[in-house]
């Protein structure tokens, strides 16, 4: 029983043949959206700095009107399609009949969809005072370094070149091995335990890689928002991007090493799991599936957790030059002790980031499907629209994570000023905006300790 003979009778053989059609036909459109979606989160990142209470509400009501209109514009499209097919010749029928169901099932996920994110709109559109005065306090950050912004293109370029080494050495592990014959004209290469062993290795390395990429730029960004955050005059800063990119050379390269390493024992668990999962479902049933299924799942919370506190840590390394394992226990104690905080501070601000990324891949999809249905002989449009969509989430990630770890380091840094400073013998570094912003986040401590708090914010005033 081969591969041929298994893609053959599922049908698997035709879809990938259709799929790559497709992308021969349409491949320029998916390049055009790619670099739209560069364009798109470009704008974005330039108007947080520029407009942010204005920025943000473009993104609540932009996100709202393009789901709205976008799965309009599907249901529009699935008529047409449905009405227009019964009048179709055979085989322009058959493709017509995979376009109808391909609107449809878009169409259902879009109306979900968008229900969600308006009724999510509604319930916080209540905390928008929040929200800007938080992105105001970041935005002043990256204003006064704004080369902040193209440390995600280096990231990137790393990343993908960390990726590209993965694709060619896997493709070389992948040819390796003792060659068999199967029957005439087939051959395959049998895996011994030191290549089976060096395909774990290379995707461990690959996973070790990215995440201790990613970990440098969180590195980078944190050390200058906090040499900016701990800095009274503001105006006679002196680089403090290669200052924190020196110190990240100098000094810390050890406790990103170990920070993604964490990491990427987690993911590459996960992974093998994933492998195992698949084994088990064929040959040991559902309980195991199921519990493998179980495994997976704590082992993706631990891999977020660890995420979590590692980005806190990389800040604290930054503040005071702690170790990876002090400044992880310094974080957690920070984070603890400010749990409510945390919790407003990150729900309402990664929303609006969320909801920016959701907008750029909305948008992306949208032109997508503007571009792609007009190319004839697409049999499964939804192919190159959704890598399209996954590349635009790719891109806008990259750049608006730069935002999002400028606020992760100002709201420690602001943390770290409370516990060292009392606003008397020793003044805060912190401006008296982000003093308003967190007493509005935190109105229920305000409450219990109302005498504490005006006394801080009398003496930051």
């Amino acid at each position: 029983f081969s591969t041929e003979t298994f893609l053959g009778k599922t049908g698997l053989n035709d879809f990938f043949g259709e799929v790559s059609e497709d992308f021969e036909r349409c491949w320029p459109e998916i390049l055009y959206l790619c670099i739209i979606s560069l364009a798109f989160s470009i704008v974005i990142m330039v108007l947080f700095r520029l407009l942010v209470g204005v920025v943000i509400w473009i993104v609540l009501v932009g996100i709202a009107l393009a789901s709205t209109l976008g799965t309009a514009y599907l249901w529009i499209l699935w008529h047409q399609s449905r009405a227009s097919s019964s009048t179709e010749e055979a085989i322009v029928g058959s493709i017509k009949v995979q376009k109808t169901d391909t609107y449809l099932t878009l169409a259902i996920i879009a109306s979900i969809l968008t229900l969600c994110l308006l009724l999510i709109i509604l319930v916080l559109r209540k905390r928008l005072k929040l929200v800007i005065q938080l992105f105001k306090e970041a935005g002043k950050a990256i204003g006064s370094m704004p080369l902040l912004l193209v440390q995600p293109l280096w990231t990137f370029a790393c990343i993908a070149a960390t990726i590209s080494c993965w694709l060619y050495f896997t493709l070389w592990i992948e040819s390796a091995g003792h060659k068999k014959k199967v029957r005439d004209d087939f051959y395959i290469f049998e895996k011994d335990t030191t290549i089976v062993f060096t395909r774990w290795y290379n995707i461990f390395v690959t996973l070790w890689l990215i995440q201790f990429i990613i970990g440098c730029q969180h590195m980078v960004i944190a050390g200058a928002v906090s040499s900016w955050y701990f800095t009274r005059a503001k105006t006679r800063l002196n680089s403090p991007i290669l200052f924190g990119l020196y110190n990240l050379l100098r000094y810390h390269l050890g406790s990103v090493s170990f920070g993604s390493f964490i990491i990427a024992v987690v993911q590459l668990a996960r992974v093998i799991l994933m492998t195992l999962n698949t084994y088990v479902r064929a040959h040991e049933g559902r309980c195991v599936s199921c519990i493998t299924s179980c495994c997976q799942c704590c082992l993706y919370c631990l891999e977020n957790i660890l995420k979590f506190i590692t980005r806190n840590a990389y800040i604290e390394i930054t503040i005071h030059g702690y170790n990876f394992c002090r400044a992880g226990r310094r974080a957690f104690e920070v984070l603890a002790s400010n749990a409510l905080r945390v919790a407003t501070i990150n729900s309402v601000g990664d929303f609006v980031l969320f909801l920016g990324k959701v907008l750029i891949v909305v948008s992306v999809v949208l032109i997508g499907i503007e571009l792609i249905q007009k190319k004839e002989g697409i049999l499964h449009a939804w192919v190159p629209l959704t890598l399209s969509g996954l590349f635009a989430y790719f891109i806008s990630h990259c750049f608006l994570s730069v935002y999002e770890m400028a606020i992760d380091t100002i709201f420690i840094c602001f943390c770290e000023d409370c516990d060292a400073n009392d606003g008397l013998s020793r003044p805060y570094y912190m401006s008296k905006d982000l003093m308003e912003f967190v007493e509005s986040s935190n109105e229920s401590v305000l409450k219990s300790k109302p005498e504490a708090w005006s006394t801080k914010a009398s003496a930051a005033s």
